[in-house]
């Protein structure tokens, strides 16, 4: 569930990137953009408990937590993975179960969100495991 996935991980970080893929060359890529909302007043420490959750998922390229200077309670989520079925399966690791766990209390509820189909860019690494 993306609910989950951002709440999670959402994980993110201000600009992490996890380790290379295993996906084979030329594969499509997966990607997520999404808007979270935080409780009134909670957007620092639901960002804080998203960067914390945010660690090794086999699969994923690049994850970025932003906040939104337009919105004081506006999180946004920028996710990179070498497949869909790597997204998937990283909502159940335990760490990203945990985060959820923690970081529910502190979610108002969602905006806009995206799928598309990452084809490259600076920081992004290649399903190789090089940068483009």
């Amino acid at each position: 569930m993306l609910f989950e996935r951002r709440t999670v991980i959402a994980g993110a970080a201000a600009a992490a990137l996890a380790g290379p893929a295993a996906a084979a060359e030329g594969a499509t890529m997966y990607g997520l953009i999404g808007k979270m909302l935080a409780q009134p007043g909670q957007r620092d420490a639901l960002v804080r408990l998203l960067l914390e959750g945010a660690g090794a998922m086999p699969g994923c390229l690049s994850y970025v937590v932003a906040t939104d200077p337009a919105n004081p309670d506006a999180i946004w989520i920028t996710e990179a993975w070498d497949s869909p079925e790597s997204h998937a399966g990283s909502l159940r690791l335990p760490s990203v179960q945990a985060t959820i766990a923690k970081a529910r209390p502190l979610i108002a509820g969602f905006g806009e969100r995206f799928e598309t189909h990452p084809v490259g860019g600076l920081g992004l690494l290649q399903p190789s495991g090089k940068h483009f």
